[in-house]
């Protein structure tokens, strides 16, 4: 039986980066099209406002807390994660044993050219990793079935959803039945970044669990959507004097 760790209503799996990487090579070989959601603080939060986002994220096959505030949050309340995994760092772990195996994987998300631009950078860095095919995010609801239907006709072992919060959970959810894939990994704006139009914070920054001030600095109209992050941390700290 799966147990999570409960952080305000979302249970997230507490899991080793190895653990994760092997759960998710299991499920790409029994291609169910099972889902992966990354949460951080801010999406918590959507989530307690959002009960069919939160039902989307706990539905979810793995719940990986991308955000040290989430890690701290488990540790305020006493039952501790065993560490961060960050989506991009999971992504990047997970294409490597892909690629030793020629697995495949389709990347859907990011405005017109990006998806392919990441996908050639991808295909150099992992030798033997497969690009099955790609798809812009800006897809209107009409375009729905034909994209799932590129995506079945390519069949990849991997789906990578960039379509950001909550879209791509709420999309992966409803069309898991109709995908024929191995895995589908919900990983926001990751394909910028694979592509190399967005570059990630420095290291020093990631090692302290400070990626979000990075951004933020980078895009300070990003500012409002940080209120989630003082708001995460009063609600665990409330939760925690409650001793709920």
């Amino acid at each position: 039986m799966k147990i999570r760790i409960d952080v305000l209503g979302i249970g997230f799996d507490s899991l080793s980066m190895d653990e994760a990487i092997d759960r998710a090579l299991s499920a790409m070989e029994g291609r169910s099209s099972k889902y992966i959601v990354t949460p951080n603080p801010e999406i918590v939060m959507l989530c307690r406002e959002n009960g069919e986002l939160m039902s989307a994220v706990n539905e979810a096959f793995m719940v990986l807390p991308d955000g040290i505030g989430i890690v701290h949050g488990a540790r305020i309340l006493g039952t501790p994660l065993k560490q961060k995994i960050s989506g991009i760092d999971f992504a990047q772990a997970l294409f490597s044993p892909m690629a030793e195996k020629k697995m495949s994987v389709f990347l859907l998300g990011a405005a017109e050219g990006i998806a392919e631009e990441a996908g050639n950078v991808l295909s150099s860095r992992f030798s033997g990793l497969q690009i099955s095919g790609t798809n812009d995010g800006f897809f209107k609801e009409e375009e729905n079935e034909s994209i799932i239907q590129r995506i079945n006709s390519a069949s990849p072992d991997l789906l990578l959803v960039c379509l950001g919060s909550p879209k791509q959970e709420l999309w992966m959810r409803e069309n898991a039945e109709k995908l024929k894939v191995g895995l589908m990994a919900g990983l926001g704006g990751s394909l910028d970044v694979f592509s190399g139009n967005v570059k990630r914070a420095p290291k020093v920054f990631q090692k302290l669990g400070l990626e979000w001030f990075h951004r933020l600095i980078k895009q300070p109209s990003r500012a409002k959507r940080m209120t989630n992050l003082p708001k995460f941390a009063f609600a665990v700290i409330g939760r925690r004097l409650k001793g709920k």
